[in-house]
């Protein structure tokens, strides 16, 4: 059977009014869910049981707001499966519990660091329930993070193999190197993580004349020129007036809100945002206040209400209102809304913060992120915030907008003022790889590997849904998270991986929802078809040996099926 389009999310008050009238939600005989989610009720199910609930949001030139058709899904956990992943935390709960007695008691020997006896009346320096989730829990699959690496993490990698003979408390090396192992799992989007090719041998070639380290911060003697010239690149790049760069992608957000927003001031951040920007929010004392994730009714509420009743007690307005979203939210695969966003910044009068750390070089024709990929104008976001070490395959982070802001953060960012600069090679690789995506190489290689990108994530996205899992996020998005669910599949889906030579990163609780761990594959425009197909076939073999296909949405392969239409079929329960 054949769904037509896709449903849509309802707009909120500043997008209706951006294009003139009323939703067309009301008139495409949508319902309005849960959340602000809009359902489509003009599906002709023969088995409406046989269908899990599905989150979808597809506006496709939505009166001028969007250029281009914007797809998103997140299937619903089905029952079973959320019923069984709370049972399996709560055996390994119990069991948790049991072992900490028998440690209590001598019974079973204790790895863990522990508080000395003469110290057992201090206050405990860390809390008993993190330390026991760390126990009990992360250690039984310990064994599918820090991984050692043993050559350049590019489209394929090699790793030292280790074992470990007391249930991952310790582990020990056989000397052995796994080779050829297909990366599925690292931020190199574009391909720039490499040591061979233009910017590693322009990075040599700096190394030799400046040396690895500065040894200094840029307000004393660490600014070189090419600190200078990087900034503007990255400026022009942006098409923002200015810019600067940091050392640390992390320390640029957790830094730099501090010197934006204070006491009296309000942030509004998404409860998806990352733990940079949430780190910054707090330590910048201002009210935060938390918005659902990409809902816009959420954000508009949050934003009347703050114009409404001002400050709490006293009721004074607000020194300033600042939003802080990603372009790219790391751990769903989803994008921005980025235009009902600043419809609704103007609206308010708010400040706008995006932090493009995973969207820049992944994102837009030309690469420059979830701006250009919407349309848009960068003037219209007031804190244009990335990162080098994804796209660019360098380090540090960057911040990009007017020159006055830029000017303020140069004396007043913590980052700036107190930081060592940035090494002379990792500017290097930042300048020689922003060159090769803006074409200022004389070379097109740029521009074919944010093409191939986009045709690598388009293919491995479709692929994974007509195989049968669940996948989250926007159709565009390389970062692909696959929903695994039960805890004891996380660990057993990195290992059957690994066996296969696909290195893969699995996430679960605290980083997710407890009962929404997953596998998270990050596609690269340096993967050929065969790497993903090779791939594809390894994960749809473990999937079949752990049983994850859960999706039952079945997607029947077509090769020209129109973009905005989804062929399914009906799976029995």
């Amino acid at each position: 059977m054949r769904f037509g389009s896709k449903t849509s999310m309802t707009e909120s008050s500043a997008i209706r009014e951006a294009n003139g009238g009323p939703g067309h939600g009301a008139a495409n005989g949508l319902k309005v869910g849960r959340n602000g989610w809009v359902k489509n009720q003009k599906h002709h199910h023969k088995k409406p049981s046989s269908y899990a609930e599905e989150k979808v949001h597809h506006s496709a030139c939505n009166g001028g707001l969007y250029s281009r058709p914007f797809y998103e899904s997140f299937e619903e956990t089905p029952m079973l499966v959320a019923v069984l992943t709370y049972m399996g935390y709560g055996i390994l709960t119990i069991f948790g519990y049991l072992r900490d007695f028998m440690r209590q008691w001598k019974i079973e020997k204790c790895h863990i660091a522990r508080e000395r006896e003469e110290q057992k009346d201090f206050v405990p320096l860390y809390q008993d329930f993190e330390n026991f989730y760390t126990r009990n829990l992360y250690m039984r699959i310990r064994d599918n993070w820090n991984r050692p690496i043993c050559s350049v993490p590019g489209d394929k990698m090699d790793l030292v193999e280790r074992v470990s003979y007391d249930y991952n408390w310790t582990f020990g090396y056989t000397g052995r190197v796994v080779k050829d192992v297909i990366n599925m799992g690292s931020y190199n989007y574009l391909g720039f993580a490499e040591n061979t090719g233009s910017c590693a041998e322009a990075a040599a070639e700096v190394t030799v004349k400046y040396g690895v380290g500065v040894s200094s911060t840029r307000q004393e003697m660490g600014n070189l020129d090419r600190h200078e010239e990087m900034e503007k690149l990255v400026a022009r790049f942006l098409g923002v007036e200015s810019a600067m760069a940091f050392g640390m992608g992390f320390a640029t957000n957790s830094m730099n809100i501090p010197a934006l927003t204070g006491k009296g001031c309000l942030i509004l951040s998404d409860e998806l945002n990352h733990a940079s920007l949430v780190l910054g929010a707090r330590l910048s004392g201002s009210t935060i206040r938390v918005f659902k994730h990409n809902n816009m009714q959420s954000l508009e509420k949050l934003l009347r209400d703050a114009i409404v009743h001002g400050q709490p007690r006293t009721h004074r307005p607000w020194k300033k209102i600042l939003i802080l979203v990603e372009g790219i939210y790391s751990m769903e695969g989803s994008i921005i809304r980025l235009p009902e966003v600043i419809a609704l910044k103007k609206k308010y009068k708010a400040y706008l913060y995006l932090d493009e750390a995973h969207s820049i070089g992944a994102l837009g024709p030309s690469g420059r992120g979830v701006v250009e990929y919407f349309g848009l104008d960068p003037t219209d976001v007031d804190i244009m915030m990335g990162t080098f070490t994804k796209s660019f395959g360098a380090a540090g982070g960057y911040i990009g907008g007017k020159k006055e802001l830029i000017d303020y953060l140069r004396s007043h960012s913590h980052s700036a003022v107190y930081a060592t600069s940035m090494s002379p090679p990792v500017v290097e690789q930042i300048i020689t790889s922003m060159k090769c995506i803006m074409g200022e190489d004389g070379t097109t290689i740029g521009r074919e590997r944010v093409q191939q990108l986009a045709e690598n994530t388009v293919y491995f996205r479709r692929r994974l849904r007509e195989i049968g899992f669940i996948i989250y996020g926007n159709n565009d998005s390389p970062v692909v998270p696959l929903m695994l669910y039960l805890p004891a599949k996380i660990g057993a889906f990195g290992r059957e991986m690994l066996k296969r030579n696909i290195g893969v990163v699995v996430v679960g609780f605290p980083a997710t929802p407890i009962i929404e761990s997953r596998a998270r594959f990050c596609v690269s425009a340096s993967h050929t078809k065969e790497m993903l197909d090779q791939a594809l076939n390894a994960i749809s073999e473990v999937g079949d040996l752990l049983q994850v296909k859960y999706s039952r949405h079945r997607i029947l392969p077509a090769l020209d099926r129109p973009f905005d239409e989804t062929t399914y079929e009906e799976c029995e329960d």
